[in-house]
């Protein structure tokens, strides 16, 4: 079994903080077996350490969209942030890119909403059903039941900000994976969720509020 987290944001993230160094500790530690760096309209950190760490590492992107955030995965090339969801969803499968919806139906950390998933069902590969961020506003147990009546694909991610966040969100997979086959594999996927630590959930303000202090200097 292979452990793998589809939603993590470096330090290259506004408001993200794992360094690489700390990317090589998780593969090291066998904390994660494979992950998805998907920093905030940018790919540039994640490409370069896939040049580093091979296809442990994959290439992702939070898109903001028009209408709130899809993640690319699997990307070659950036995709500019303010596109309506179906041009962003374009682009991602121009690249032979996955469609992954983080956090749906949330308002507070700009998810899509239902009427937007609606519109773009037909497109969306993986659906996050289990957010390692997820409190204030969780909407696993809503989500779950929209994947299954529309049989989408289903994935845990942690959305992990900082070090901490790493392993306790996740998806187990049978099969290391491959651009041509995720899909497939995550059908058969177990999801592995746990409590978000407090630390989890404030490394967003905490890396925030580090890079504006840093730059002020």
């Amino acid at each position: 079994m292979y452990k793998l987290d589809l939603h993590t944001h470096s330090e290259a993230s506004y408001d993200g903080g794992i360094s690489k160094q700390q990317y090589q500790k998780i593969f090291e530690r066998n904390i994660l077996d494979y992950v998805a760096i998907t920093d905030h309209n940018q790919i540039d950190f994640a490409t370069q350490l896939k040049q580093e760490f091979g296809d442990r590492i994959i290439v992702g992107e939070e898109i903001m969209t028009s209408a709130g955030e899809i993640v690319g995965l699997y990307l070659t090339e950036r995709i500019k942030p303010g596109l309506p969801p179906q041009e962003s969803i374009e682009q991602i499968k121009s690249q032979n890119g996955l469609v992954y919806i983080p956090h749906p139906f949330e308002t507070i950390r700009k998810g899509l909403h239902p009427s937007t998933l609606e519109e773009i069902i037909g497109h969306i590969d993986i659906v996050e059903v289990c957010n390692g961020r997820a409190f204030l506003q969780n909407r696993s147990q809503q989500v779950v039941v929209w994947a299954k009546l529309n049989g989408l694909v289903t994935a845990a991610s942690s959305d992990a900000h900082g070090y901490k966040g790493l392993g306790k969100t996740y998806t187990m997979v049978d099969e290391e994976p491959k651009q041509s086959t995720l899909k497939m594999q995550l059908e058969t996927g177990k999801l592995m969720t746990d409590h978000p630590s407090l630390k989890a959930l404030l490394y967003p303000k905490y890396h925030v509020l580090k890079k504006r202090i840093k730059r002020s200097i």
